[in-house]
């Protein structure tokens, strides 16, 4: 595979604006949640368990095989564990919805897997890390370091966001789907700030990470609605499981990937490429399960 040499090169831009697009995108995600929203894995658990097991084991696992078979270069690999470790994107509820899958699961395996994301992203890159043996992480920053940094940016706008539900649940009810646009407004901003900044980069980002991430993102997609097919209990289900394991917060992950190794892009042309090719997948899937109805 053609590999170009990025060491040096920066994403200033990037860099300075994920923490603040993140946190508004994790408040968003907070506004739209209600307890029932976490009381509902209580009363129908399993397909709950089959979504958070597919999306935090076998996502990640599935991404390190693909690392080995490919013989993927370790700023690449740690670049791809760094997206298979992200939870699952606030886009991937909209696009449930637009898939008639299960919405409530959707919301419901975005907020709890966002929630635990402070502690497994760190412990999934770290991990994979000292398997792969990469080196710059542990020299850059703690897992302690990042975690504490993702519960600044991730875990306290997600409970602002819910203490302001709880506080002004009428007003704040009637305009969810006005906070979901925005939510999709604040990525697509982010996503063109990057493009605008690397535009020259794209293709050589497609080039070097794109064969990995395009295998990741649709083989995910498909084990996860075979996984679901088998254990949970019907068709919405499936869909929504799948979507979630197929579009991930590239926000964050991006995030994750600057706080580790600041404005190197190296580190970040997984995700770039990831976040280019998601929604094309996601949409094309879309397409073929509506066809099937």
């Amino acid at each position: 595979m053609f590999f170009l040499d990025r060491e040096g090169e920066d994403l200033e831009i990037v860099t300075k604006i994920a923490p603040i697009i993140l946190a508004l995108i994790m408040l968003g995600l907070g506004l739209g949640l209600k307890l029932d929203d976490f009381k509902r894995i209580i009363k129908t658990p399993k397909d709950f368990i089959v979504g958070f097991i597919s999306q935090l084991i076998i996502l990640p696992l599935v991404a390190y095989l693909l690392i080995i078979i490919l013989r993927t270069p370790p700023e690449i690999a740690i670049g791809v564990m760094i997206i298979a470790a992200a939870p699952g994107g606030v886009t991937s509820n909209i696009m449930t919805k637009f898939a008639d899958g299960d919405v409530a699961l959707s919301i419901s395996l975005t907020a709890v897997i966002s929630l635990l994301s402070i502690i497994t992203v760190p412990l999934i890159i770290f991990t994979s890390a000292n398997f792969l043996g990469i080196t710059e992480i542990s020299q850059n920053i703690s897992m302690i370091g990042i975690a504490l940094k993702m519960f600044l940016v991730v875990t306290v706008p997600v409970i602002l966001g819910m203490i302001i539900r709880k506080l002004a649940e009428n007003f704040v009810a009637s305009k969810v789907g006005i906070f979901n646009k925005l939510n999709i407004v604040l990525f697509i901003i982010f996503f063109f700030a990057a493009f605008y900044e690397e535009k020259e980069n794209i293709i050589s980002f497609v080039m070097q990470a794109g064969l990995i991430t395009l295998i990741l993102n649709v083989l995910m997609m498909v084990i996860a609605y075979y996984i679901a097919k088998a254990f949970t209990s019907g068709v919405k289900q499936m869909r929504c499981i799948a979507l979630e394991c197929g579009l991930q917060n590239g926000t964050l992950a991006i995030f994750v990937s600057t706080q580790i190794f600041g404005s190197d892009i190296l580190y970040a042309i997984p995700t770039a490429a990831y976040a280019l090719i998601m929604y094309i997948t996601g949409f094309i899937f879309i397409y073929f399960l509506r066809k099937s109805n």
